[in-house]
């Protein structure tokens, strides 16, 4: 059983726990951290969620992310989900976007490596395939149907004032 912190819609704990799989109750919200990963090279890390995944299974994602586990901060969730999912070990992350939908807080991140291309690790049940794509690559890939669509919403800002530049 996994179990989240509720968050009030300002963002603070609401001090009630929420359990995956349970509705969350109506004016509370659980945090979920993503990380966009880019190369010192300027590429870009696209991960392929699992077939067997409830959302969006088998689209590709620009790095890692997922629920906050309980007392977890937003930073200490898209560290862990990171390792999780890539093998990717970076602490060193800048937050690119808060946006907040009918019952989830999202923060994104944004992590630059400089890692062997060839050392990310997949998470069974979780990623399928990854693989590196160029600057401009992602930018006409990210605008496909073979991304996860919410995530293509909450990078548009990010990829409008950062990476088109």
């Amino acid at each position: 059983m996994e179990i989240w912190d509720a968050y009030n819609k300002d963002g603070s704990l609401a001090g009630i726990d929420l359990i995956r799989g349970k509705e969350i109750p109506k004016g509370l919200y659980h945090g979920v951290a993503e990380v966009f990963v880019s190369h010192i090279d300027g590429s870009v890390l696209l991960m392929q969620r699992d077939l067997n995944k409830p959302n969006s299974p088998g689209l590709f994602e620009s790095g890692a992310g997922g629920s906050l586990l309980k007392g977890e901060s937003f930073l200490e969730g898209a560290i862990r989900e990171l390792k999780e999912e890539t093998g990717i070990n970076c602490t060193e992350m800048r937050e690119i976007y808060y946006v907040i939908t009918d019952n989830t807080i999202y923060t994104g991140f944004m992590c630059k490596v400089d890692i062997d291309k060839s050392s990310i690790v997949l998470q069974e049940g979780e990623t399928i395939a990854y693989r590196w794509v160029s600057k401009k690559e992602f930018l006409d890939f990210y605008k496909t149907d073979l991304f996860v669509p919410g995530l293509r919403n909450r990078l548009s800002n990010f990829i409008d004032n950062y990476l088109n530049v």
